[in-house]
């Protein structure tokens, strides 16, 4: 088999395990992204989450992260679906509706590894799933998936930014796709625009102190400012984005929202009890924020709003 039929081989896998698109691009460093990523850290913009400051040279070359690396293998998978929670309820945004996607995505990229080595023994590699010093929005738009939109997201051109990234790299020669060289966003503004707490700094760089989504799940600390009724996470700046509502809802059997999410009133969380969390949401992202988080967002949307 060679490069080019070893690539195509690949992606029909990658397809099969239920993953919407795949690019590959070549094992290097991220020359282009060093200045950015330092200036961002340097004006304290990742605020309390240190670990983005550790292990820059491997963030910027994963041959360091991966001995051996030659291509990464680079995959979205959506979850835009056709469920919304119910109007006036606390908020949580639309990646933990359902179960832990680190969880279901990691699986699927063990699934590939393994059926790659049936076909080549002597390949190796290792999967990432937003949990590694790897930056993924710079490998996918080098495999050609997309391009980072105002917000700070990957947005591809067929399924928006409702996506997870996941990257398998491994120590073989593939066939490497072009990367997406241009935005598309063009001159629109509408995420900078309704992002409440003016948490885009400009184009494509986020400011995290500001940003519910962190103040929600990573802060540990006081809140501060309004939450804009969003218990864990946030999707505004993604909802206003004209190509996620061009993005048609696929729906992944993995990803079904867990049915208490949909519909649950503040009087529901008030009401439950840490048993009953961890008993409802045991498989859920939500668990990253913990009951006694949970608890602590209510009490200032209480509060606040």
């Amino acid at each position: 088999m060679n490069k080019q039929e070893l690539t195509a081989c690949i992606k029909q896998r990658v397809l099969q395990l239920g993953f919407d698109a795949c690019g590959v691009a070549a094992a290097d460093i991220l020359l282009d992204r060093q200045e950015s990523l330092r200036q961002w850290l340097n004006n304290g913009m990742n605020a309390e989450m240190g670990y983005m400051a550790r292990n820059i040279d491997k963030r910027l070359d994963v041959r360091l992260l991966v001995p051996g690396a030659k291509s990464v293998v680079c995959m979205l998978i959506s979850y835009k679906s056709q469920f919304e929670q119910t109007d006036g309820i606390p908020k949580v945004a639309r990646y933990a509706y359902g179960n832990d996607y680190h969880d279901i995505v990691r699986a699927k990229l063990k699934t590939l590894l393994y059926l790659i080595q049936q076909r080549l023994p002597e390949c190796e590699g290792k999967g990432f799933v937003d949990s590694a010093p790897v930056l993924e929005r710079a490998w996918a738009i080098k495999a050609g998936l997309g391009w980072i939109g105002k917000n700070g997201t990957l947005i591809s051109k067929e399924f928006g930014s409702y996506t997870f990234l996941a990257e398998l790299i491994v120590n073989i020669e593939l066939e490497y796709n072009k990367p997406f060289e241009r935005s598309l966003c063009g001159s629109c503004t509408n995420c900078m625009q309704a992002c409440p707490t003016n948490a885009i700094a400009k184009p494509c760089v986020i400011d995290a102190r500001k940003c519910i989504s962190y103040q929600t799940i990573e802060h540990k600390g006081e809140l501060r400012g309004s939450l804009h009724g969003w218990l864990f996470g946030c999707d505004i700046c993604q909802e206003v984005c004209p190509w996620n509502k061009k993005a048609k809802p696929v729906n992944h059997a993995e990803f079904t929202p867990i049915e208490d999410i949909l519909s649950m009133t503040k009087d529901d969380w008030e009401n439950m009890n840490e048993e009953e969390f961890n008993s409802i949401f045991k498989h859920s992202a939500l668990r990253r924020t913990g009951f006694n988080g949970i608890r602590r967002n209510l009490k200032y949307l209480s509060e606040i709003e």
